[in-house]
């Protein structure tokens, strides 16, 4: 049997890589503490473990202070910036659990990670023991021999001698070569100029080594590869660095180390202080592994299958006896228009529930019973409005029920909501997130009964023995996530009024408002899409003429070859790998100078709009209703705003034309307008409330012109002779001071110099001096407590607003000024929408709300009613809130939403 490999752990090289995965980066404790780069690292520890059970497992992690190779070279690695500060403190996290872990940790002064490794490897296979390093480092393909494999658990990937070869095209022993001849930029080492990794590969596979290079400079330009005529005397001139950078590039394999590799052994696990540390740290699956506790059984015992009406009148009694019970529907889809009901499941106690399948049709399923009946039977409880429920996303629930003649009333508590409303940042707000976060509950998912992807069964295709269980637990485990987070709640009358004055009537309003639906022409959306597929077209030709050739307009690659190698343009940005950006927000900057870039734009917004709205909506009509509906969500942005799918309403421009006509094509039924009404400048309105700035108050209290006022002031001249650019200019600093705009960013936008906007900035404080002392309070309390309020309480938490990392906690602190006005501004709409769809039901006016679009509403109205549907809707939404200052809201009416603005 042969012996278990030595696993060396690159410490140093994971540690960096944890650090900047996509996935882990922003991972912190609740606490804020960082700590995605020790789950990076413990988490590749643990998967070793489990691959290779029994072997020693070293971890080595670079010392402080200078290693021998900074004495040979001053600038070695000096391009480097200094660790990141918010990952300096999981250093210390991960060597504790290294060692709780019982794991041998070496860290060598004066010499890096790499080395001691080297003397690792080269000690063992001195001794015929073999090798597996884990990293993510290139340089250690050095170390490659009959004995010693790279691998990196992060990739999944092994690289023994045979694949040295095939990846770099040279053997092991070549591979200091290698880098002495490209140089290595991440750790400035300086190479040969001209050398890069194609031209080392041709010289070393041509001549051998360095010294043989070196030997036989004359046959370098013998060799095939572009510019070998010249070469030789290229590495001639730089012998000297080539040499040096040989040195630097070589791992020392005789570091003198506090133990051999023969010492090297596994320590006892520290179980409790491993469990402190992963508790510390928020880790809670590991906790549980280490505190041995057992997986859910798949069926609970009190989890009930209701197959009789005997069963079923048993369970209603309970629910009629209950002051409060927990609802779930199972259904045939995800779009709450067309699903139909499966089963219904509830829950009257933890750890009591029960599932009652009504529709599972596939071969041998078990009678059932009849769906209709269950209806009948529950209709009564589940109308009475003074029957208390709870469930997870009851939205959906109301909707579904409504397609079978049923109206959930009695909704009291939505446990998303009740999660979204105590901490919108906290965690994801679905079911599955919610237990796991509150409860350390991990639940049966979907997937799990259902399967995945095409073959993926719809629920009503699923066996009973597999759904009960499933719908079951979606009900208990909402009552008792219930019972966690209500009394969180009740801590905070603020918060219990945002939830139960707002977010819990919105619930039935949005429903209303996604089985309203709006009416589109389809037909006009079709000739839109044909106008803007020839515009794309010209646009497309247009480029070419630019760029002059053929290329794929959304290919990043054939652009960035176009931007950056044949024109020219500067590398404002790179992508993770490196490569020239061609974001959105590069091209924005480019755009500013170059006109090819600015085409591209205009290109892809019509594109966009195009795939997203002219060819999409009219796919989207229900058949039934002949409107599209979309969905609404209450829980996803963390300010509090609304936010919708299936169309998405809120990203329709209003300012191009193109967007206007998308508009054009939202109509009214005949006989009906359309009526729109927004808020006029919330946010700016809200700042000058929250702020008591006097000379923001003056000017929406005397109705002046706001942007206007503010270029008077920041211009120093009169109102009446402030020029239309003079007012844009302000418009941009007053819009772009709420979300925290810097000099910088003001100077791009208005198309001044830094210098120029820095002023603009200055002045508009010393004018407006009560909005820097709002600022600067506003940051201040964010740190101390962690959030931020609206005018109604309602908290955004803001993990990173005491981040180490300045661009973090900037980031945090431009949150905090901004977010308490775009929260208000949400509260507000929100509450307008209750007021108005109270009055629209108890006048019984012909009307309905039948769109919400960041702060407007929008209504199909019966002719006869519009006039005094629009005074009144102007009433309720200016009277939504009492501020410092007046709301204005603009209301208008026509056939079309545009017509209506």
């Amino acid at each position: 049997m042969p012996a278990l490999p030595l696993i060396l752990v690159d410490g140093s090289s994971y540690l960096y890589r944890a650090y900047h995965a996509p996935n882990l980066g922003e991972l912190r404790s609740s606490r804020g503490q960082p700590t995605g780069a020790i789950y990076g690292v413990v988490n590749m520890l643990r998967r070793l473990q489990k691959d290779y059970p029994g072997s020693v497992i070293t971890v080595v992690l670079d010392a402080k202070g200078k290693t021998f190779r900074d004495e040979l070279f001053a600038e070695y690695k000096s391009q480097r910036p200094p660790m990141p500060e918010d990952l300096r403190p999981q250093v210390q996290p991960i060597k504790d659990i290294v060692q709780a872990m019982g794991l041998p940790l070496l860290v060598q002064e004066g010499v890096e990670a790499d080395d001691v490794i080297g003397t690792l490897a080269a000690q063992a296979t001195a001794a015929g023991q073999s090798v597996l390093i884990s990293t993510g480092d290139k340089d250690m393909a050095q170390l490659v021999n009959d004995h010693v494999t790279l691998v990196n658990t992060m990739t999944d990937s092994t690289l023994d001698r045979a694949g040295v070869i095939q990846k770099f095209g040279l053997p092991p022993e070549l591979i200091i070569d290698y880098l002495a001849l490209m140089g290595d930029k991440s750790d400035n080492i300086p190479g040969v100029p001209g050398v890069g990794a194609k031209t080392a590969q041709a010289l070393l596979q041509g001549l051998g080594n360095l010294d043989t290079i070196y030997k036989n400079l004359d046959k370098v330009k013998e060799l095939s590869f572009r510019g070998a005529k010249s070469m030789g005397d290229k590495l001639a001139a730089n012998e000297d660095q080539a040499r040096l950078s040989y040195l630097l590039a070589t791992i020392k394999i005789d570091v003198e180390l506090p133990c051999s590799v023969d010492e090297l052994l596994n320590n006892e696990v520290n179980v409790d202080e491993l469990l402190r540390l992963y508790e510390e740290l928020e880790f809670r699956a590991w906790a549980n592994e280490l505190k041995k506790e057992t997986p859910k059984p798949e069926i609970q015992a009190n989890y009930v299958t209701v197959l009789t009406q005997e069963s079923f009148s048993a369970w209603l009694k309970k629910l009629e006896q209950a002051e409060l019970f927990a609802f779930d529907t199972e259904t045939t889809s995800l779009d709450s228009m067309q699903a139909r009901i499966v089963g219904v499941s509830f829950s009257v106690s933890p750890g009591e529930a029960a599932y009652v399948p009504c529709a599972h049709d596939y071969l041998d399923a078990p009678n059932q019973l009849d769906l209709d009946w269950v209806l009948a039977q529950l209709k009564p409880i589940l109308e009475n409005p003074s029957k208390a429920k709870v469930g997870q996303h009851l939205k959906y629930d109301r909707n579904v029920l409504l397609n079978h003649g049923v109206e959930l009333r009695g909704i009291q508590f939505d446990t998303m909501l009740e999660s979204y409303v105590l901490n919108s940042v906290a965690s994801r707000h679905d079911l599955n997130s919610l237990a796991k976060h509150y409860l350390d509950h991990d639940m049966i998912r979907f997937e799990e009964v259902a399967g995945k992807g095409v073959k993926q069964l719809t629920f009503n295709q699923v066996a009973l023995e597999q759904a009960a269980p499933y719908a079951a637990e979606d009900a208990e485990i909402t009552l008792k996530l219930h019972q966690q987070l209500w009394p969180k709640l009740q801590e905070s009358d603020e918060l219990e009024k945002v939830f139960t004055e707002i977010e819990m009537p919105l619930l039935s309003v949005l429903s209303d408002i996604e089985r309203n639906g709006a009416l589109v022409d389809a037909d006009l959306l079709g000739k839109q899409s044909i106008e803007i597929g020839q515009r794309l077209t010209a646009l497309e030709r247009r480029a070419h003429d630019m760029a002059g050739e053929s290329f794929n307009l959304g290919s990043p690659k054939q652009l960035a070859e176009i931007l950056y190698k044949k024109l020219e343009l500067p590398v404002i940005k790179k992508t993770p790998k490196g490569a020239p950006s061609t974001a959105e927000d590069v091209l924005h900057e480019l755009a500013l100078d170059y006109p090819l870039p600015k085409l591209l734009l205009e290109h892809r917004s019509l594109a966009k709009l195009k795939s997203t709205y002219t060819d999409k909506l009219p796919t989207m009509i229900n058949p039934t209703t002949g409107r599209i509906h979309t969905s609404y969500h209450q829980a996803v942005t963390a300010t509090g705003r609304l936010s919708s799918t299936d169309p998405n309403l809120q990203n329709i421009p209003i300012r191009t034309p193109e967007g206007r006509k998308i508009r054009q094509a939202f109509i009214a039924q005949e006989g009906y307008q359309i009526v729109a009404a927004d808020y006029s400048q919330i946010e700016l309105r809200i700042m000058a409330h929250l702020s008591g700035d006097k000379g923001l108050m003056r000017a929406f209290n005397e109705d002046l012109d706001v942007h206007r006022a503010t270029a008077a002031e920041v211009f120093a001249t009169e109102v009446d002779k402030v020029s239309n650019e003079q007012r844009r200019s302000a418009k941009a600093i007053n819009f772009g001071l709420i979300y925290g705009m810097s000099a910088f960013g003001l100077a791009k936008q208005i198309g001044v110099g830094r210098k120029d906007a820095q002023e603009y900035i200055d002045r508009y404080f010393d004018r407006y001096p009560g909005v820097k002392v709002y600022m600067e309070d506003t940051r201040a309390l964010a740190a101390k407590k962690g959030y931020v309020e609206t005018v109604f309480g309602r908290r955004l938490y803001l993990p990173e607003i005491n981040a180490r990392n300045r661009i973090r906690q900037q980031a945090a602190e431009r949150t905090a000024i901004n977010a308490p006005m775009q929260g208000t501004a949400a509260d507000i709409i929100k509450r307008a929408m209750i007021n108005v769809s109270q009055w629209l039901k108890s006048d019984q006016i012909d009307a309905k709300i039948i769109m919400q679009v960041h702060d407007e509403l929008v209504l199909e109205v019966k002719n006869e009613f519009v006039d005094e549907l629009i005074a009144r809707l102007v009433d309720l939404m200016s009277e939504a809130v009492s501020l410092s200052v007046p709301l204005v809201v603009d209301a208008g009416y026509g056939s079309n939403w545009d017509q209506a603005h």
